[in-house]
């Protein structure tokens, strides 16, 4: 069946910036309170907190937490905090959209460093793991119901490869293995996972990534729509799929790419 999702909570992990602000954007258009959680400096809390009065002016509540996501103490101080401002309701949409790991070799040259062990564990407890125990703590705290949907953000580096890029394409791997399993143990609850496999965007995250403009202007290049994915149309997807009480769509990676992954080849620089 087809709902509103009016009064409906959702949880952002990586709420300030990129796909997790554009989607927190969307939804309180749509009327949905929302639920963040960022790790940002000074200067980063204080765009949060004007992105978060935004969206209050929407008729929604928008409260937004500056904790590490991907730290267990966090899970464990604001579980209780959600229940109580979610009056029992619990949440309907968690949005994984967390993007913090290395870019570094596996392999470097003697005079510059590689990937290290800690790095490497890192990237993957925060791009993929953190997903699975923010799941598993929302689900025993009885916040995640039937027809509830979690949303994992990947990318095509899932599968590819470019230089420095190992250890999160390794997460991004990680990641959507994370999201079948899961599918599969929350499918009796009703409960779907999906991972989302946004086309190249343009967002902090990717800015980090070495040659990115070049990379940017080959996928605007091949994109069939002639432009790269924005941050809003990852946002409206989420909408759109968030509005069945459903849980028949789940286990997949879903593009949001405009097409993006039909004309990219395994030679290209992705």
């Amino acid at each position: 069946m087809i709902t509103s999702l009016e009064g409906s909570w959702c949880l952002i992990l990586g709420a300030s910036s990129g796909m997790g602000l554009a989607t927190a954007h969307e939804l309180a258009r749509e009327g949905v309170n929302i639920l963040g959680v960022h790790f940002d400096t000074t200067d980063g809390q204080e765009k949060a907190a004007v992105a978060r009065e935004e969206m209050r002016t929407h008729g929604v509540q928008a409260h937004f937490f500056n904790a590490n996501a991907a730290s267990a103490r966090t899970r464990e101080e604001l579980l209780p905090r959600f229940a109580e401002l979610t009056g029992g309701a619990g949440v309907r949409i968690l949005v994984h959209s967390l993007a913090f790991g290395t870019l570094l070799p596996f392999v470097a040259p003697e005079t510059e460093p590689g990937v290290t062990s800690r790095q490497m564990n890192m990237t993957l407890d925060v791009m993929a793991h953190s997903l699975v125990y923010w799941t598993q703590d929302l689900f025993t705290a009885g916040l995640l119901r039937e027809g509830a949907k979690v949303y994992a953000m990947t990318s095509g580096g899932g599968a590819r490869v470019m230089p420095s890029y190992g250890a999160v394409s390794a997460a991004k791997a990680a990641l959507e293995s994370h999201v079948r399993q899961l599918a599969l143990e929350l499918a009796p609850s009703g409960i779907a996972v999906n991972a989302l496999r946004a086309g190249v965007t343009p967002t902090p995250s990717m800015e980090r990534i070495p040659d990115s403009d070049r990379l940017a202007r080959h996928a605007r290049g091949l994109n069939p729509h002639r432009r790269l994915t924005r941050p809003e149309d990852v946002a409206e997807a989420i909408s759109l799929l968030s509005r069945t009480d459903s849980s028949w769509i789940t286990g997949n990676v879903i593009g949001v790419d405009g097409g993006e992954n039909l004309t990219f080849t395994p030679n290209d620089p992705t």
